[in-house]
Formats: structure tokens, C-alpha cells, sequence
């Protein structure tokens, strides 16, 4: 893979990449780091939850293509305002054992990132409040009254751009491959589960549990810190 492969969009990456960590754990976020999906939240302010939904259902499980869906999912919310959004963040719902989680990490001289095909909107705020080291997500575009223009700005984070931003991360900081555990549970994660040295499917789809690592049935994200290197 070359340099510019590896390079990120700084638009839409969060966080403190200074090299030196013993390992490196990159996780999902909407059903993963939180309970819920964000999409889906913002989604009830413009009366179209239950069709983004049934979209988002089939992504997850690989019958459709993630930026497609993605997409036709955010064209939906055209409309929406970015200060409706602030309010999805105080409906969010962190998986327990996260706190937990992150300290072991951080105790491990580990850093602890999230990769969302979600949105920034709602995840800068919450990745601060967790303590994480990195994340990185998609961008709504709104207009200059902070109304979405029903698109999304810059690359969409999928399967292929989760792949390349745990690799980014591993090598800026210094970690092997080998020492990287990539947790999801949604077929675009799959690209970064891949190339991790451990992959755990967390609560996840059928397709995801088949070719994870590990496979973990139950909601706690404090069942990682026994795999921590």
C-alpha cells in the first residue's frame, strides 16, 4: 500500500496521533461503542425513521453497498437541522463496560480509537467524554443556515475507508498489525476486521460472526480487556 493510500482526510479525523503506543483498538460505533444508531435518531426529526431503518438493517447485513445506502439514507433527512442533531446526542445510550474498557486500554499504554459510518456531529462530542485517542467519521452538508442539504461531505467512511484508517493509525503510532483488535458489528466492518491482528464481532450480524476472531453475543465492551496485549 502506498503513503497516500494510507492518508487521511484531516477534515474528518479527530484526535491525538502521537507514535508510541504498546497496541492500538479501533472500534465500531452505532451498535458498537453506543447502543444505538445514530441515523436513526436523526431521522425522527424528519418522520422517516422506520425507512432509514429497514435501509440500514440491510447494509449491515452486506445486501447493499454501504455508501449507497448511506446516501439514500441521508438524502431522507434533507431538512433536518444541525441543532435538532445536538439533540440526538443527549438520546445516545454508551454500551456498558466502555469506561472500563478505555481505562485498561489507556493503564496498557494502548489507545483506544473509533471508525464510524456514522457522523461527526454527534460523535466528536461523545469520543471527548469517553476519552478516546482517534476517531474519525462521516460529515453531514448543510447550508449556511445549518439546514442538510440531504448529502454528505467529503469521502464516505465505509468498509474500504475503515480499512485504511486502522491501518493509518497503526502505522503513525507505531504499532504492528498484529497488535491491533478491530471490534464491529456490521458488514462494513469487515475491511478493517481483516487486517487486524484480533477481530471481535460484537452483538453482531451473521456475516460478521462468521469470519471474526471472537465472536461476543453479549452487550459489554468490558469483555475485551481480558484479550488486551
Amino acid at each position: 500500500m502506498t503513503t497516500s493510500q494510507l492518508r487521511l482526510d484531516p477534515v474528518v479525523g479527530s484526535g491525538d496521533i502521537t507514535p508510541g503506543a504498546r497496541f492500538l483498538v479501533v472500534l465500531d460505533v452505532d451498535s458498537t461503542l453506543i447502543n444505538d444508531e445514530v441515523i436513526e435518531l436523526v431521522a425522527d426529526y424528519a418522520g422517516v425513521r422506520d425507512r432509514v431503518a429497514e435501509v440500514t438493517e440491510r447494509a449491515m447485513r452486506g445486501e447493499l453497498d454501504f455508501a449507497g445506502s448511506l446516501r439514500e439514507r441521508v438524502a431522507l433527512l434533507r431538512g433536518v437541522t444541525l441543532s435538532e442533531i445536538a439533540k440526538v446526542r443527549e438520546r445516545i445510550t454508551v454500551t456498558p463496560g466502555v469506561p472500563e474498557m478505555v481505562r485498561a486500554v489507556h493503564e496498557r499504554g494502548g489507545r483506544v480509537a473509533a471508525v464510524s459510518g456514522g457522523f461527526h456531529e454527534v460523535l466528536d462530542e461523545l469520543a471527548r467524554d469517553l476519552q478516546l485517542d482517534l476517531w474519525r467519521a462521516n460529515r453531514f452538508a448543510a447550508d449556511e443556515h445549518g439546514v442538510l442539504n440531504g448529502e454528505v461531505e467529503g469521502t464516505i467512511i465505509g468498509k474500504q475507508q475503515k480499512l485504511l484508517t486502522l491501518r493509518s493509525w497503526a502505522n503513525s503510532l507505531g504499532v504492528p498489525a498484529q497488535r491491533t483488535i478491530a471490534v464491529g458489528d456490521g458488514a462494513n466492518d469487515l475491511g478493517m476486521m481483516s487486517v487486524a491482528g484480533l477481530s471481535v464481532a460484537f452483538d453482531a450480524k451473521p456475516v460478521v460472526r462468521e469470519q471474526a476472531s471472537i465472536s461476543m453475543p453479549d452487550r459489554d465492551l468490558s469483555q475485551l480487556i481480558p484479550l488486551l496485549p
